[in-house]
Formats: structure tokens, sequence, C-alpha cells
């Protein structure tokens, strides 16, 4: 059995994006969890979208979508997906989000006995 791909840009396509979507389908897909650390759904998305968010990073500063602890491993190919989808550019056109590495909490402890071990002694003759 062959596979049948549709042409992005054909008549076929076109019909497909225009006809009527069933309004239990259109719920779910609006409810579909895109960053799961963060909470946020596709509508969410696509509200940002349609606002003229239109790079990951700014919907990640507006929704925190990819600062949850997996860092956008999974939602942020997800974000580019509906970006690509929504202005019809291919998937590597998407500018993809910066990168910096996670940052955990340090104690005051911590930081006292860093700064003692710096100072110690600096003042004695």
């Amino acid at each position: 059995m062959e596979d049948h791909v549709i042409n992005p840009g054909s008549p076929e396509s076109k019909k497909a994006l225009e006809a009527p979507i069933d309004p239990k389908t259109r719920e779910a897909e609006e409810n579909t969890i895109i960053c799961r650390c963060e909470d946020i759904t596709r509508a969410e998305i696509m509200d940002c979208i349609r606002e003229g968010y239109c790079t990951i990073d700014e919907i990640k500063r507006v929704t925190r979508a990819g600062m949850g602890p997996c860092q956008g491993r999974t939602c942020r190919l997800l974000i580019a997906r509906e970006l690509a989808n929504y202005y019809h550019v291919p998937m590597e056109e998407v500018l993809m989000s910066t990168f910096r590495p996670p940052t955990k909490a340090i104690s005051m402890g911590t930081l006292a006995d860093a700064w003692n071990k710096e100072h110690a002694g600096g003042g004695k003759a």
C-alpha cells in the first residue's frame, strides 16, 4: 500500500485546511498540553501567535513555555511546529530559542562560607 502525501501548496491541502473541524476535535486540539512543565496549552500558544509573537523566545517570555525543568526539550519543537504552520514556513526557518544553562539555588550559608574563605586572614598582620 502506498502512502499518499499531500503537497502543502496543492488544492488538496487547501481543501483540507478549509474543511470544517468537528467542535469536539477542535476543543481537544486546543486543550492539548504543549509544555508539560509549565502546563501551557496549544490554545495559549496559538493566542500568542495570533497576537503577533513570532519567535519561540517571545512566546517563552510571555507564557514561560520552555522554562521548566526540561528546559524546552519537548515543547520548543512543538511551538516551532505551530509557528511554521501558522506562518507557512518550513520548520528550518523558525528561529530556535536561546539556551542558557539552568541555575541551581545556592544557600546563603554557602555564599558566606565562600566569602569567609576568600577574606580569611586578609586583615591580619
